[in-house]
């Protein structure tokens, strides 16, 4: 988590150097040094508001993912088979998923 706001805060410092170039100015004129911390703040900010965001999209792909699991479980049960014999008898797909056949259309 550090390292993501400490490449945001960098990426921050580094937005307000380009704007500088950009403008001609110089990089460190006295006048204009309290910029830098308020953009590496900003930049900061942001990677930690993307750290919350990454975490709850990986809660969010575990629940799913137990979901899914849970799913094959109860349909293995109904059909009598375990979940590992229905992967051994046929994969885990009941057709062929991404083979290039139909264009791309059958890609999950």
């Amino acid at each position: 988590m550090v390292h993501k706001i400490l490449f945001w805060s960098g990426f921050g410092i580094a937005v307000r150097m380009w704007a500088m170039g950009i403008e001609m100015r110089p990089l460190f004129n006295k006048n204009g040094l309290w910029a830098y911390p308020v953009y590496a703040a900003a930049g900061g900010s942001f990677g930690y508001w993307l750290t919350g965001v990454e975490k709850r999209n990986n809660q969010v792909l575990v629940d799913r993912r137990n979901s899914l699991l849970e799913k094959r479980r109860r349909r293995a049960e109904r059909e009598g088979t375990t979940v590992e014999a229905g992967i051994a008898a046929g994969g885990v797909h009941d057709r062929p998923v991404g083979t290039g056949s139909s264009g791309g259309a059958d890609q999950i």
